[in-house]
């Protein structure tokens, strides 16, 4: 926190991270799988602060799937008043693999992950 008492603007990525590690486990994809994700594009706007101590709810919604990559759509909300965001941010992340770090294309099963993951 600084000062103010405001959250650091770091934790938010960090925030962040734990939803990208959390769809990635869903998912299955992990160091047991010789496959990983790599992130190449994080971006956030810090909409308004965040007070210390906060619990927070951390959404995703899947912006794009590519042959390698995807996109998601992120957000940050107080987890006492979720209908209002404190962050909006963009991820992008490529599937590589484990031995190489070269990437590797999205299988059919990892889709079909995504979908499950992020169905209504």
């Amino acid at each position: 926190m600084d000062a103010l008492r405001h959250v650091n603007n770091t934790a938010y990525f960090r925030y962040f991270e734990e939803a990208r590690v959390r769809l990635f486990s869903a998912m299955g994809l992990d160091a047991g799988s010789g496959r990983y994700g790599v992130l190449a594009h994080a971006s956030c706007d810090f909409l308004r602060p965040l007070m210390y101590p906060a619990r927070v709810v951390v959404g995703m919604k899947l912006a794009r799937i590519g042959r390698t990559s995807l996109e998601l759509d992120c957000w940050i909300a107080d987890a006492e008043d979720a209908g209002v965001l404190h962050a909006r941010g963009r991820n992008v992340l490529v599937c590589a693999d484990a031995a190489t770090g070269r990437p590797q294309p999205w299988t059919d099963a990892d889709r079909q992950a995504l979908e499950r993951c992020f169905a209504p």
